[in-house]
């Protein structure tokens, strides 16, 4: 089934999201990563048993609306546009998909509103990126810096779509034709060729993380179901005994191990759809 475009209301501004509408099939949500959008989960589609499914835009990613001037991408302001697409639709309780900073997102959501969220079936990550305290300094600092440097600067043109595929490819390996509906998805056409439809304010460092104390019990609060599925090698920003701490945190989790990359899911997705979409259409 092809997926319709779909423009939601949000606190933050219009969200765009791809529907995939199955009246009485387990519903989901779909979250993607950090500039990364909603094409992100494409690949899985015809891999995954019968779902309601929506594939959502964060703020400020592929079609959805940027945040006003002067707010700040946060995660509680992910949370937000979650639960406001799922109100949107009508959703009381559904399960989410989520991967990378959508995994984050994920768990964030399933501690704030557990009574909305039945199970998380995670990807590449598991809870939002933490520091020691005493870091909260220099990160202030930095993020103030950047922010202030960042104004007036204009965005990179490509000529092509090619031209930018293949830039994609170097902030994050994969294969190309992730990358390409990626960049099909998170571009749009100016004078001259094509520019990044996602804020420029993402690229920017947030002016302050959760200690990882403050993670662990977070995860701790968990009560649905959950089942990670990562590469069996760790990322820099989730090393395997951060994982493993943050694993036995959670009461009710299950972890399936792959061989690859950071996008499993758009590069094996006939594999991470045989482990987690049982999961998911348990309900």
């Amino acid at each position: 089934m092809t997926p319709a475009e779909v423009a939601l209301p949000g606190s933050c501004g219009e969200l765009a999201a791809l529907r995939v509408e199955r009246p009485g099939a387990p519903k989901v949500i779909a979250l993607h990563g950090w500039l990364d959008n909603a094409a992100s989960f494409l690949p899985l589609l015809p891999h995954l048993p019968p779902l309601d499914l929506l594939l959502l835009d964060f703020p400020g990613h592929g079609r959805s609306a940027h945040l006003a001037p002067g707010a700040e991408y946060v995660m509680v302001a992910y949370v937000h546009a979650l639960l406001d697409a799922a109100d949107a639709l009508g959703w009381e309780r559904f399960a989410i998909l989520g991967h990378s900073m959508g995994a984050a997102v994920a768990a964030m959501a399933a501690v704030a509103q557990p009574q909305r969220v039945a199970r998380l079936a995670l990807v590449e990550n598991l809870g939002p990126l933490a520091e020691d305290e005493d870091a909260a300094p220099a990160r202030l600092q930095q993020a103030v810096s950047a922010a202030r440097a960042r104004r007036g600067r204009s965005l990179r043109v490509f000529p092509d779509l090619e031209l930018a595929v293949r830039a994609r490819l170097q902030a994050s390996p994969m294969q190309e034709h992730a990358a390409r509906l990626l960049v099909e998805r998170g571009t749009r056409a100016v004078d001259g060729g094509y520019v990044w439809s996602s804020d420029p304010r993402l690229t920017l460092p947030g002016a302050n993380r959760l200690t990882e104390g403050q993670v662990r019990a977070l995860l701790r609060a968990l009560e649905c179901p959950l089942h990670l599925l990562h590469a069996r090698r760790a990322q820099p920003y989730f090393p395997e005994d951060v994982r493993a701490q943050r694993l036995a945190e959670v009461p009710r989790a299950a972890v399936t191990v792959l061989e690859g990359g950071h996008h499993l899911h758009m590069d094996q997705p006939e594999a991470v759809a045989a482990v987690l979409g049982p999961f998911l259409a348990a309900g």
